[in-house]
């Protein structure tokens, strides 16, 4: 019995540090994105893109700076740095993966979109590279 214990909560304590890395990866992947489409990113940009306050922002933002994804200083542009550029990049690889993998299963582009969103950020590298495989098809 207490073998199961600790193998649920492995199972937990991965799912808890990949809801950290959710915000981490969405949050440059935004960035990336409002980079690519605006010439910059700013506070303001990602509370609308995430519908949540600047304050909220302000915090993430923070917490990206000391993990040395974004330099960003105050009243001025955000920028991601080599690290988190190469995260932002992997996010949107593995996105599309997920996106095509579930497009090909037949299911609507709407709900494919936003499932995807959330699966992203917890397929196993083994399932995504499956994934890979049968979009290729």
């Amino acid at each position: 019995m207490s073998k199961n214990k600790y193998k649920n909560s492995r199972q937990y304590s991965k799912i808890r540090t990949q809801n950290k890395k959710e915000i981490l990866e969405d949050y440059v992947e935004a960035i990336s994105d409002l980079i690519k489409s605006r010439g910059e990113a700013r506070n303001t940009d990602l509370a609308s893109h995430f519908g949540v306050s600047k304050p909220t922002i302000n915090k993430n933002i923070k917490r990206l700076v000391s993990l040395k994804l974004v330099d960003a200083k105050p009243y001025r542009s955000i920028f991601l740095t080599d690290k988190g550029m190469i995260l932002a990049e992997q996010s949107k690889d593995k996105h599309e993966i997920v996106l095509n993998f579930l497009l090909k299963l037949g299911i609507s582009k709407k709900i494919a979109q936003e499932d995807s969103e959330g699966i992203e950020h917890h397929v196993s590298s083994e399932t995504l590279s499956i994934m890979k495989k049968y979009i290729k098809k």
